[in-house]
């Protein structure tokens, strides 16, 4: 599995929605992505990586497009 697959089935099982949908996905886009729908994405996101995100990144983590920026920053390649 990539990383980009891994990274997108985060967001499908966390948030319900469809590998389609992850495109242009924005924070609050959807019934599950709200704030406690973040801090579980990012508990996810931490464990698939196997990273601690910070503060600053999981308070800018607003769209997927976003987290893939921000994961890159812990050499998480896409």
């Amino acid at each position: 599995m990539t990383n980009l697959e891994k990274y997108t089935n985060v967001f499908v099982e966390n948030l319900q929605v469809t590998a389609d949908q992850c495109k242009g996905l924005q924070y609050q886009g959807v019934e599950l992505w709200d704030s406690v729908g973040h801090m579980t994405l990012v508990a996810a996101l931490e464990d698939a990586f196997d990273i601690m995100l910070e503060t600053d990144d999981i308070v800018d983590l607003s769209s997927f497009e976003k987290g893939m920026e921000i994961l890159k920053k812990y050499d998480v390649e896409f």
